[in-house]
């Protein structure tokens, strides 16, 4: 079901006129609210050890729960993007970044209460000077670096992070980051 159809009384006026537009929006037709669907923000961060060994997670809770993401997660109310993803870093890792340096988007999904809901993907490399902290917290049921030669995007949980690992494999093996 697409997430517009839970959307049945308009938030405005209350009138049950509340009907689609078209893909991603809908119109009262007694008062005029209109609602666009936007994509929720996201983040995640890559974490590079001193051997060249990626940071990963698995994850502790559904969807996928089991599966290897990245450290991230959406964006608060009021943050930049980069405050989300080193805010997210710290709870699942308990890592201190020092730096965020955007690198690329992707859109993806997110099944989360039965509604799936559009997001948009921020990934960001995390400059970390102290590993000593890291440890799983939070969504992440542990931690663990992998070797480049040994990550295979297909494992990640998500399409938008699987897309985002891959390109970040191919610009690691282009030396560009």
């Amino acid at each position: 079901m697409h997430i517009l159809n839970r959307f049945t009384h308009c938030p405005f006026c209350g009138s049950a006129q509340f009907l689609i537009q078209d893909v991603k929006s809908k119109r009262c037709a007694d008062c005029g609210h209109e609602y666009y669907l936007n994509p929720s923000s996201a983040n995640a961060a890559f974490v590079m050890n001193d051997s060249g060994e990626l940071l990963v997670i698995r994850r502790k809770k559904e969807p996928k729960a089991g599966m290897l993401d990245l450290p991230g997660g959406f964006a608060d109310i009021g943050e930049t993007g980069e405050q989300g993803v080193l805010r997210e870093l710290k709870e699942e890792t308990g890592l201190t970044a020092r730096q965020a340096d955007y690198l690329f988007s992707f859109p993806n999904t997110y099944l989360y209460s039965g509604m799936v809901i559009p997001t948009l993907d921020l990934f960001f490399l995390c400059r970390v000077d102290d590993l000593s902290t890291l440890h799983a917290d939070d969504d992440a049921a542990s931690t663990l670096w992998l070797r480049p030669e040994e990550i295979n995007p297909e494992a990640f949980a998500f399409e938008s992070i699987r897309n985002g690992v891959a390109t970040f494999l191919k610009k690691l093996k282009k030396s560009s980051i």
